[in-house]
This record gives structure tokens, sequence and C-alpha cells, in this order.
């Protein structure tokens, strides 16, 4: 993956754009992030147009050339997208290989079949959580709603025991886990090491998908107790197709790249030598890139064969795949460049300067910007990019566990509260057949347990490592 490294945040902050002083710079932000704000929430503006316009509104408000602020704003799109943009496309290949061959229903349907009673809210977090490694938020939402909702009917559950613990497990991925974009988004502007992060995150996210998940679902299902709504049940994959591949083959597909990136992480620490033909080796097929990609072709076969596609079902899957996540990309791309005007205009600096007087813990303070942005934005992503923009420069001394750790606290900060702004919360009430002051009381609460647990278990990981 292209990173920004810490030398080269360190030469920007060090060459501002703009001669403004620290309290100009201070308003820029402010009016730059309001601008964004007020555009998305007030005046219903898509989120890549409302982060361009922010974006040249805080080069304007930090008395920044408008040449050279549109100059950084193409500059960062333009590396955010080298850098996550292939790695995008690759995982929503995967994860829409996985639902059209019904690898998806063959995870679900050899889980639940050894799962009952008890086990039943288990079982939906270890199923959303590997459904969720390839998959962005929505599309897990609505391959696992149907098995939700029938679970629940079948087995007469209460929804919110069974859904509560699936919403948890797609959501922490969501937030925590590269390939998804935030995490990636995050990894690229601090300089964190993929490998490294995926590790820490998923030792933070396994116990806070638990107490988020079965736990919280206990209480969740006493304060909203409703029926599923049967007219949400929407046709499953496989009633599309024939046959569909082995469970096996399945989740040694979707695990691939997780254990390939991970074995990279595990080879630079044991190694620890560049020249080394061992290394070498695994920084290739470890590679964010090499990774997804050599999933994707398996896929093809074990997925996408296995399931009887032909060779133009298999090219109009994936052609299908790349449509949706057009959006996701120019949003993503476009905070890429608010995050460089940021850095351009001087704001990395200012925060160098002001944190020297800060008693907050760095860890903390990246929380607490992305808990903000996501409250005022409602998009985890934005947050996820705004925040990593504006802390970047802190991770200058830092290990490379702790900026995993900072990316982890960003993504942390990212999933706080979502409420009526967020796309996310109505597509719950949806499909779920809730209320607004029901989704609050479930949907809500969920987001704001896995935000605090994950941050307190990620400020205890750095007292350690």
């Amino acid at each position: 993956m292209t990173r920004l490294s810490v030398e080269m945040l360190a030469a920007d902050a060090a060459e501002p754009i703009t001669s403004a002083g620290n309290a100009q710079l201070g308003i820029a932000v402010l009016a730059g992030i309001a601008v964004i704000v007020l555009l998305i929430t007030k005046f219903k503006v898509h989120a890549f147009l409302a982060l361009t316009i922010g974006s040249l509104a805080l080069g304007a408000f930090a008395g920044a050339p408008l040449d050279k602020a549109i100059t950084s704003f193409t500059a960062g799109l333009g590396s955010t997208v080298a850098g996550v943009g292939v790695l995008i496309a690759l995982g929503a290949i995967l994860g829409k290989l996985l639902a059209d061959s019904g690898g998806a229903d063959q995870i679900v349907d050899t889980i639940l079949a050894k799962a009952s009673g008890r086990a039943m809210p288990w079982a939906m977090v270890l199923i959303a959580s590997v459904i969720g490694l390839p998959l962005f938020f929505e599309v897990g939402i609505v391959l696992l709603i149907p098995v939700v909702l029938m679970v629940a009917k079948r087995g007469n559950y209460s929804l919110m025991k069974i859904g509560i613990p699936a919403l948890a497990g797609l959501s922490v991925m969501h937030g925590l886990i590269p390939p998804h974009p935030g995490p990636l988004v995050a990894i690229d502007a601090i300089g964190a090491n993929l490998g490294i992060t995926l590790a820490l995150g998923v030792l933070v996210a396994i116990p806070t998908v638990i107490i988020a998940g079965p736990l919280f679902g206990k209480y969740a299902a006493r304060w909203v107790d409703v029926p599923a709504p049967e007219k949400m049940i929407p046709q499953r994959a496989t009633e599309e197709t024939d046959r569909r591949p082995s469970f096996g083959a399945t989740l040694a597909t979707v695990l691939l790249p997780v254990v390939l990136m991970l074995a990279k992480a595990l080879v630079d620490i044991v190694v620890d030598n560049p020249e080394s033909g061992v290394q070498r080796v695994f920084d290739v097929i470890g590679s964010p890139m090499i990774a997804l990609l050599a999933a994707v072709i398996v896929g093809m076969f074990t997925l996408g064969r296995a399931a009887g596609f032909t060779k133009g079902r298999l090219s109009s899957t994936v052609e299908k795949s790349l449509a949706p996540i057009a959006g996701v990309l120019l949003i993503v791309g476009a905070g890429g460049g608010f995050k460089q005007t940021l850095i351009d205009v001087g704001i990395g600096q200012m925060i160098l300067d002001f944190s020297e007087s800060w008693a907050i813990p760095t860890l903390l303070l990246a929380w607490l910007i992305a808990v903000a942005i996501r409250l005022a934005t409602g998009s985890a992503t934005v947050a996820t990019i705004s925040a990593a923009g504006l802390v970047a420069p802190l991770a200058a001394d830092m290990s490379s566990s702790h900026m995993a750790l900072l990316v982890l606290a960003i993504g942390a900060g990212s999933l706080f509260f979502s409420h009526v702004n967020d796309a996310g919360f109505w597509l719950v009430k949806e499909y779920f057949g809730l209320n607004v002051g029901q989704t609050i009381k479930t949907w809500s609460v969920m987001e704001t347990i896995i935000s605090v647990v994950s941050l307190i278990f990620v400020l205890l990981l750095s007292l350690v490592l």
C-alpha cells in the first residue's frame, strides 16, 4: 500500500501553504468542518461534494492561495485513492462472489445447524464477524437480515436477542478491521503497519463484540420486544442457484487475505531483516493488494465455479460488484483531499505545538475528535478520515504498535452513538420494523458500547505494548 511516511508528514507541516497563525488556523479547521457538517446534515449534500467544498473553505479561511488549496486537495485525493482504491475494489469483488455464489448462506446454515438455544446469539456473532470481514457494512446487513428474521421467527427467539449480536459483529468489523475503507484510510494517513493493526484490531474486536453483542443483546431484548417483520424477508441468494460452495472452501477463501497479512506481520517481527529472502517473499504475498487479489482469484474457483457460474456469469458478478462502490471511493478520495489540505495549511504543526502542553493522552484525543465528527456528520468514514488527518502528526514519535492503536482509537470513535443523521440508523430501523425511539435504545446504544469498550481495550493495550 502507498503510505504517507512520517518524514513526508513532517515536511508538509514544516512548509505550509499559508502564513496564518495558530488562532486563524484553529478557526479555519472549525469553519471547514462546520461547512462539511452543514452541507451533509442541513442541505443533504452528498459527502463527496461536501468534503470537496469543505476542503476549499478550509484553505480560504486559512488564507491559502486558491490554486495551492486546489493542488493540496487533488494531491490528497489522488494519493488516497492510489493507496486504498484497489483494495476497496478487490474487497467488493470478493464480497459479491461470496454473496452471489451462496457461500455466505453456506457459512450461515452450517453454523446455525450446530447452534441452538442459548448458543444462538453467539452463533450470530460468529456468522456476522466472518461474513463481515470482506463485506461493507450495508452489504452485510442486507445479507444477514433475512437470516436474523428467519431464525427469530422459526426458533421463536427475541428479535433483538438475535439481531443485536449480528449487528455488533458487522459494526466492529467495519470500524476496526482492515480491509474496510475507514481503517485502511487511517492506516494510510498515519503510516501504520497494516498487519500489526489487523492483529491488534482482532484482539480489541473479540471482547468488544462479546460485550456489545450477546451480553448487551439480553438487555436490548427486554427493552424492545418486537416480532420479526415478515414483509422484510427478501429472497436469499441460494434460491437462485442450483448448488453452492462447501463450508470449508468458503471459510478458507474468506480468511485467506487475513492469514496472508497476519503471516507477513509475524515474519516482520520474527525475522526483522529486510534483506532476508523469507521476509521479502512474505512482504509480497502479505501485502494487502496481493492478499486480496489472491483471495479474489481463488474465490472465482472455490466460490464462483463451485456454484456453477459460467465465465460470463463470473464476469458479470465482478462488473456488478464495482458499480456500488463508486460513491465509497469518491467519499474516501475526497476525505483524503481534506486530510491533505489540513496538513498543507499547517494544522499538523499547530497540533504538535499545542500538544506539548496538553495533559490528554494522544489516543484519547484521537477518539474524542472522531466522536465529535461522527456525532456531527453521521458518517463513520468521514469521521475516520478527518480525525486521522488531524492527529497524524502526533504519530511521528510513536512505535509501530502505538501507531496501530492510534488507528483503532480513531475507528472506535467513528462508531460512537449512531443517530438520525446516519444512514445505518435508518437501515436498521426499517429492516427490523422499529420506531425511532426503539432504534436509539438498541442500535444507538450498541454502537456507543462498541465505541467506549473498544477504546478501553485500546488504552489497556497501550499500557503493555
